[in-house]
């Protein structure tokens, strides 16, 4: 078959989604290794390997599983992480927390940061590449997002990172020097509403979804156990989902002295931010 037209079907294939031709491009370039260039040239033959590989690559995802895990990886910020079955994928208004990271870090030298229920470790490992004298930690407990965290790590050649593989709930606070920016994106998620989700969100881990009855019972551990860890005029800045910036807020409410929402480009409260 030739090349052009197995990407004509496999664009049709993908009619169900919401960008059938970007991610049959994405298919194309990174499962099969074609360029955009080679698949409108008209006259490349695609090989029986191809058309079976894209045929398993497109039935996976008519099976509702992320592109992103079909691809291996997904770019956040200006780098790329490893990402599969198990882990957060990294999205967008995420990128926010580490804009308000590097704001509030440009006059601190060698500044001590934690990246708690850190996933893949996109947060904290993109604010370690852009501070190379940050000494960054990264908590997570789940072992199947530890492999990716750990793989992206070595992959982005950082030496300024500690991981600690552990639980926000009951770590041992000792082992984190006081920190001077504490970034989080935990699950916040109300376990009711789980369900009504879309299906491929569906695949990602329900430990990184489930944020208890309300949604809030993680802003509550970081609220009780976490925020002594920070030096004097420093920051923690939280991911939320909509409407929940305002029960955040009320559960540090004599933990900082100021407090701010950063709304995503749907206007949508999307990052609450502390001061001491």
């Amino acid at each position: 078959m030739i090349l052009k037209d197995l990407f004509l079907n496999c664009v049709n294939e993908l009619s169900f989604t919401e960008d059938n031709v970007f991610e049959a491009l994405c298919l194309f370039e990174d499962i099969l290794g074609f360029t955009k260039e080679q698949i409108y040239l008209g006259n490349i033959d695609a090989s029986e390997n191809d058309v079976s590989k894209l045929s398993t690559a497109v039935l996976r995802r008519k099976n509702n599983e992320p592109l992103q895990y079909i691809l291996g990886k997904w770019d956040f910020y200006d780098l790329t992480f490893s990402v599969g079955e198990g882990v957060l994928i990294p999205r967008p208004e995420t990128e926010m927390l580490v804009d308000f990271a590097l704001d509030k870090l440009k006059d601190i030298e060698n500044p001590v940061v934690y990246d708690l229920c850190s996933g893949s470790g996109c947060i904290g490992l993109t604010v370690a590449k852009h501070r190379k004298d940050a000494k960054v930690y990264l908590l997570e407990k789940e072992r199947k997002a530890l492999k990716y965290l750990l793989k992206n790590k070595i992959d982005l050649q950082l030496e300024n990172v500690t991981v600690i593989f552990d639980d926000l709930f009951t770590v041992d606070l000792s082992l984190f020097p006081e920190a001077d920016l504490i970034l989080s994106n935990p699950p916040y998620i109300n376990i009711d509403e789980i369900e009504t989700l879309q299906k491929e969100v569906l695949f990602e881990p329900m430990t990184a979804l489930d944020g208890g009855t309300d949604g809030l019972r993680f802003y509550r551990c970081l609220a009780d156990r976490w925020c002594h860890k920070i030096k004097n005029h420093g920051f923690m800045a939280l991911e939320c989902g909509e409407e929940q910036s305002k029960p955040i807020i009320e559960l540090f409410r004599d933990k900082f002295i100021e407090s701010n929402v950063i709304f995503d480009f749907n206007n949508i409260d999307r990052i609450v931010t502390f001061g001491i």
